[in-house]
């Protein structure tokens, strides 16, 4: 019988070590130095101008709906389209946030949305396309579509950190993409999530998202 997944680390002794020794000497658990490192690194590693560090995929997902909606990229009504392939976390942010579903059937070959299915698609505002497996279909080809039909493209690259098509890396074809680091993905931080976009105001406003509207993590100069 195959485990869906092992919860381990590569060098697990060595890790646990060092995670005691962070935790001993930590002044700050949460959003500190560590954190702001990460999200510098994998900003960098992903080739994204920012990217904010959350608790899981799932909340990755949700605060990047909602931070959306507070800037008015979206707006309560407004129909998304959602791959029919895909996790419970891609629709329930929709659905609690106040937005359509509409969901987008999948190409068998490709496991994901294709233009020619998209093209079928009525009155979208917005795309959550959902890479499954390290796969995807003609994303390029989408992207030039959302973009002439003012639809926003926003990926779920929870499965595929690190893949490519046509030589750019999944995760940046989109507005904003969202990514999980829990211990079953690619790399773990144990639980976690990203969401990495190049949009600065955007990334101004998923900082205030993730501190519940508060903007202590802004530079002084945003507060």
């Amino acid at each position: 019988m195959i485990k869906l997944m092992k919860s381990s680390f590569f060098k697990e002794d060595d890790t646990k070590e060092l995670l005691i020794e962070f935790i001993k000497k930590a002044e700050t658990f949460s959003m500190g130095d560590q954190c702001r490192l990460f999200e510098e690194k994998f900003a960098e590693k992903q080739g994204r101008k920012h990217a904010l560090f959350v608790s899981s995929g799932s909340m990755a997902n949700l605060v990047l709906i909602q931070a959306l909606l507070n800037l008015g990229h979206l707006k309560k009504g407004d129909r998304v389209g959602v791959s029919a392939l895909t996790w419970a976390t891609n629709i329930m942010p929709i659905i609690q946030l106040g937005l359509e579903p509409v969901i987008l059937d999948c190409e068998i070959k490709t496991l994901n949305v294709s233009i020619s299915i998209l093209e079928k698609a009525e009155n979208l505002r917005a795309v959550f396309l959902t890479n499954v497996l390290g796969f995807c279909d003609d994303i390029t080809k989408i992207t030039d579509y959302c973009s002439e039909n003012n639809i926003l493209l926003l990926e779920d690259n929870c499965e595929s950190l690190g893949s490519r098509f046509a030589g750019k890396m999944l995760g940046n074809f989109g507005f904003a993409s969202t990514f999980s680091s829990f211990v079953g993905h690619h790399f773990s931080t144990i639980e976690g999530g990203v969401v990495a976009t190049d949009d600065t105001e955007l990334h101004k406003m998923l900082m205030m998202v993730r501190a519940h509207g508060w903007d202590r993590n802004l530079e002084p100069a945003d507060q």
